[in-house]
């Protein structure tokens, strides 16, 4: 295999792959990228693979002579993105077991592993295949990605769960729901996929599936430099979803296990209501935090007569803080208490200028939701004040 290529195009597509190599490579070639070139097409692709999570991508180069080859992924890596920006030369002879990487400052030799050695991608044989716009995905990643849960001992909150919820025969489209929870909070996203052009409506099949959330950190990523109006190629079955967009593909295995009915802990009514302006809120969350590192704890005081929420944190030994905002509110007065950390990842969640805050009890869950966009959903629970 012999190729030449820009140094910025190798280090664009080595650094989007390398996210998929494990620290600890079983077997040592998952340590490797996987280098094929292709003459006809003048492309050569790079794949890595941990063994769950697969991703693929490919650009333009001149290709002297096809063939593939695995090369050490970090080293590899760190060598492209210090040669300066000019052409770069891979060469591997054929039965060659040294690849020399060559640009007008020098050369550096790397040992190689045969490409049959690396594992193949899975591939989806006869499940369902859709397409989504890029606008759902990150709407949908962008409002629960957060949420999840990272103890590998709740395997199945690691991940993102997505289902589709039929509108009826009377709607285009449907809604993809995405959700994800730690057992201490929730989030919850409905992307809905209508459209004002008939011809345009998606119509999603019914699934019911959990990604793990890793695996959709990276998509995002993929698909961040994308027009939001493109289609995502999405094609799973119970053990392996795929993500297609260009030249770029994301393979993952789904998270197996009954994810938890989480709409089972959304309340259906409150006997308390407030509309707060999300960024004030956020500013003195940020600057009582300064006192709620050592318990991450934050009280709302909610005061009706004087239309005021009163934000504070006490730090014991050390001070206290607070911060007042106007608030519209309907309900009696309530002190109620948070883990500060889960109210601020919700709230730069939450896209709108002006959120509703919805709750009965301090011990009850809350409910943040966005005035007007997004349908998005925010539970938090509660944490006792203890005086």
């Amino acid at each position: 295999m012999k190729i030449v290529c820009s140094q910025s195009d190798l280090k664009n597509n080595l650094s989007l792959v390398s996210r998929a190599v494990p620290s600890r490579p079983e077997p040592v070639v998952l340590g490797n990228v996987l280098l094929e070139a292709v003459e006809t097409t003048q492309k050569v692709s790079v794949v890595a693979f941990d063994g769950s999570l697969g991703i693929k991508t490919s650009f333009s180069a001149e290709v002297i002579e096809g063939g593939s080859i695995t090369l050490p992924a970090k080293l590899l890596n760190d060598i492209v993105t210090r040669l300066p920006e000019m052409e770069i030369t891979l060469d591997v002879p054929e039965g060659a077991s040294l690849a020399t990487i060559s640009s007008a400052s020098g050369q550096f030799q790397l040992t190689c592993i045969e490409a049959n050695e690396f594992p193949e991608l899975p591939t989806v044989q006869t499940g369902k295949t859709i397409e989504l716009p890029i606008s759902a995905l990150n709407e949908g990643l962008g409002g629960c990605l957060f949420a999840a849960s990272t103890e590998l001992s709740k395997q199945v909150l690691t991940g993102v769960h997505l289902k589709t919820q039929g509108l009826g025969t009377d709607n285009l489209g449907d809604v993809l729901e995405f959700a994800a929870t730690d057992s201490h909070r929730l989030a919850v996203v409905a992307a809905d996929l209508n459209s004002e052009d008939p011809e345009s409506a998606i119509t999603l099949p019914e699934f019911s599936l959990t990604i793990p959330a890793k695996a959709l950190r990276e998509l995002e990523k993929i698909v961040g430099d994308s027009q939001v109006t493109d289609l995502v190629k999405v094609s799973f079955d119970e053990q392996i979803i795929i993500f297609e967009l260009g030249d770029r593909l994301l393979t993952s295995a789904n998270i197996p296990g009954d994810y938890p009915a989480y709409g089972q802990l959304i309340p259906s009514s409150f006997t308390r209501e407030i509309i707060l302006d999300r960024k004030r809120l956020l500013s003195s969350l940020e600057l009582v935090a300064v006192l709620a590192q050592k318990n991450n704890l934050v009280k709302f005081s909610i005061n009706n007569d004087q239309g005021e929420l009163i934000v504070s944190a006490d730090a014991q030994d050390i001070g206290n803080a607070k911060q007042t905002l106007p608030a519209e509110i309907i309900g009696e007065d309530i002190d109620i208490a948070f883990n500060i950390k889960y109210l601020m990842d919700g709230l730069k969640a939450l896209p709108a200028a002006e959120i509703k805050m919805q709750l009965n009890e301090w011990n009850q869950p809350v409910i943040f939701t966005p005035l007007g966009g997004l349908n998005m959903t925010y539970l938090v629970m509660p944490v006792q004040i203890r005086n």
